[in-house]
């Protein structure tokens, strides 16, 4: 009996998911990119006859999909899956698979270290101490408290809660708009107000908001207008959740202190791009679940969602079940 097809355009090296391509490769017959990006001439051919599909990212619509009519299930390693037409998917009975849960404490510890490097300082501090000036006098970065501010999260879904008991131990204060309560907030003493509140009461703003076609540009000039002059932005979500050209003019006007990203509009950035060129800025690579322990889980996921889809079981983080 022949193996099901199943392709594999997920570019990495990465220990997790080379044992659990070996998995994989017990069960079905694995086509795996490597290199370059496949052209999207190169992936409408890998599609023709593929079953299964573990993705890169790649933007998946219902044009693609026109390529791949034997195709019943999409796996990702990620928990947002905005570059998925999920309608689509679920018209051509093509169950979606992702990853929520396994990244959440990994994700939290970046996003509470972002805020944290942030208000003290602490690659200023370095740079000051690489450059040689620690102990010639000259003036050293000072940051801000984190106890007895206000931290607003936009967002307060598992890594929302996982950062707010994080900011609780230091003593912040936390609010947060979500679409609904959390049933959580209450052991954490957390406010639920809406969005023009939390703007203007917040010392720290944490963006951690899926994407979607209400939350794009979310975070706009209007709202910079409304925060604090002191305030920091802390952007966890997608890059697009921000208005890229609005927030480098709030911080070459001053009217916010600092953004720290995970995730930026474009991304990556351009060398040449104004917030680059910034020192009130913290950028890190989108690294919130990259730690060898977490990538390591969402691997194994994957390759479970992908077996169980693919075999008609039920899958374990299904997007679409009803597909």
């Amino acid at each position: 009996m022949n193996k099901p097809r199943v392709i594999v355009t997920q570019r990495t090296t990465h220990e997790g998911l080379l044992a659990e391509l070996s998995r994989l490769d017990e069960h079905c017959d694995v086509r795996r990119a490597s290199g370059a990006a496949l052209t999207h001439d190169e992936l409408k051919n890998w599609l023709q006859d593929a079953e299964g599909w573990i993705t890169g990212g790649e933007k998946i619509d219902a044009q693609l999909l026109e390529s791949a009519q034997k195709l019943r299930v999409i796996c990702q390693p990620s928990v947002g899956y905005d570059n998925i037409d999920v309608a689509a998917c679920t018209s051509r009975h093509i169950r979606i698979g992702n990853t929520p849960g396994v990244l959440t404490e990994a994700t939290a510890d970046l996003g509470y270290g972002l805020l944290l490097a942030a208000a003290r300082k602490i690659t200023e501090g370095w740079d000051y101490v690489r450059g040689g000036d620690f102990g010639r006098g000259e003036a050293f970065p000072f940051g801000v408290d984190l106890y007895d501010k206000i931290l607003g999260i936009v967002g307060m879904g598992q890594i929302g809660v996982a950062i707010a008991r994080r900011a609780r131990a230091s003593g912040m204060r936390i609010i947060y708009h979500n679409r609904k309560e959390s049933a959580q907030a209450g052991e954490l003493q957390a406010r639920y107000v809406d969005m023009n509140e939390l703007l203007t009461e917040s010392d720290f703003v944490l963006l951690l908001t899926p994407l979607t076609p209400d939350t794009r540009k979310l975070i706009g000039a209007e709202q910079f207008t409304l925060m604090k002059k002191t305030a920091f932005l802390i952007n966890m979500a997608r890059g697009l959740v921000v208005d890229t050209d609005a927030l480098v003019h709030a911080l070459q006007t001053g009217k916010i202190a600092f953004a720290a990203l995970d995730v930026t509009d474009p991304e990556p950035l351009p060398a040449d791009h104004p917030l680059l060129k910034m020192d009130h800025v913290l950028i890190s690579p989108h690294i919130g679940s990259a730690t060898n322990e977490t990538r390591t889980r969402m691997e194994r996921l994957t390759v479970d969602n992908l077996l169980a889809g693919i075999f008609g079981r039920p899958m374990p983080q299904c997007v679409n079940p009803d597909a």
